[in-house]
């Protein structure tokens, strides 16, 4: 009989996700005979977030590459970082650089022009500042996985909820200015811009007047589809707490329907939003180790994400693990949520939106299934696959230029 549509056995979904496998291997085996010296530049290496998750793949797929950025704190890296010859600017030498970096933003584009890429043969830049604005030699590559264009350059209101002092205040419609045009020359730089989400290239366009390739980020939903998923009374907010990510806005929608809420994670906002905390249904769990973000996760209603992201790699973590998400419905989230199917997106950023959402999420019935299978779709291994893709056609596209 000839199978339907759509149909096969267990024995060709086998057989066939290994054959990708195996051609991928051979795809990056390729890549690094091609480009024997690669350089990978990275903004700032001080405290993990998700362009660190990017970055640590780009590093697997090209084991040779030496680390180039910034500032440089080994202390919360592991192996793949610390194990390699990594570079640092002249900004690590300044007393209290790996605490104060953001302070050293008006330096970076120096900074990172200072590095001699000289003898490289292609160049990676992880950017969401300055890491794009590197030199590099004519006869090599340059690819740009853009995080985002500078956001407190270019988007207005950014800033705000930061604690910025009167005389800087007076001087931030100038610096942003001298910003801006510095950030745009050196998106001029990269061969290829590869943006994180349909959100970002948007941006790109916008902003730099280029086109950009799109890759998600890599999210490591294997382990999160191993765990279990067992509702209890809570819903979960994780991640760092500052200004943009909106956790105040959280805390005001249980408050205001009497819901209890989890709050792990700790950054600058999270004395301000504390203080406007009611007494009792908010606990705020501080950092939390791996182990506990699981348990945590695991008893969800479901996470609550209420500020923009240019992506948002939580939510996709979130949803493989079969915890639905009720999201602010403008930014990455509206590229990994499927509204009423793995979970809720609200169009107004406020409390008011964010208590709406939750009230329709809980006349849902999602099905576990469904909410995890979504997640799947923004793997490693595809992340390595698209990469690879792009990094080939550039260097086809570059060696075929360099040849006219």
């Amino acid at each position: 009989m000839i199978p339907g549509p759509g149909a096969c056995s267990l024995e060709t979904v086998a057989t066939d996700g290994q054959t990708a496998r195996t051609d991928e291997a051979s795809g990056l085996d390729a890549l690094r005979a091609r480009f024997p010296r690669v350089a990978v530049v990275h903004d700032w290496l001080t405290i993990p977030g998700g362009s660190e998750q990017v970055l640590l793949e780009l590093l697997e797929m090209f084991p040779q590459a030496e680390l180039f950025t910034s500032v440089y704190d080994p202390a919360p890296w592991p192996p793949a970082i610390t194990e390699r010859v990594v570079h640092s600017s002249f900004l690590n030498r300044i007393p209290g650089a790996v605490r104060h970096y953001p302070k050293l933003l008006p330096l970076m584009n120096r900074a990172f022009r200072a590095f001699d890429l000289d003898g490289f043969d292609l160049v990676l830049s992880s950017s969401h500042a300055s890491a794009k604005n590197v030199r590099v030699p004519k006869r090599a590559l340059h690819v740009c996985y853009c995080h985002t264009p500078m956001r407190y350059a270019w988007e207005e209101g950014f800033l705000e909820g930061e604690e910025v002092g009167r005389g800087m205040r007076l001087l931030l419609p100038p610096l942003l200015a001298w910003l801006r045009r510095v950030d745009r020359a050196g998106a001029a730089g990269p061969d290829v811009i590869v943006a994180n989400s349909e959100h970002v290239a948007e941006r790109v366009q916008r902003y730099y007047g280029r086109a950009a390739e799109i890759v998600h980020p890599p999210v490591d939903v294997e382990h999160f589809l191993e765990l279990g998923h067992e509702p209890g009374d809570y819903y979960f907010v994780f991640g760092r707490v500052v200004p943009y990510k909106r956790v105040d806005l959280a805390v005001a929608a249980c408050a205001r329907l009497g819901r209890r809420l989890l709050v792990a994670g700790d950054g600058r906002a999270l004395d301000g939003v504390r203080a406007q905390a009611p007494d009792a249904g908010v606990e705020f769990l501080g950092k939390v180790s791996g182990a506990e973000r699981d348990r945590l996760l695991g008893g969800a209603r479901a996470l609550l994400f209420p500020g923009e992201e240019d992506f948002g790699i939580v939510p996709v973590e979130a949803q493989a693990a079969g915890v639905p998400v009720i999201a602010y419905g403008v930014g990455g989230a509206a590229e990994t949520v499927v509204e009423d199917r793995t979970g809720v997106l609200f169009a107004e950023q406020s409390a008011a939106g964010l208590a709406t959402a939750i009230e329709r999420f809980e006349k849902l019935a999602l099905e576990d299934r469904v909410v995890r299978e979504n997640a799947r779709r923004f793997g490693r291994e595809r992340f390595h696959a698209e990469m690879a893709r792009v990094i080939k056609l550039a260097a086809d596209t570059h060696e075929a230029e360099r040849k006219r």
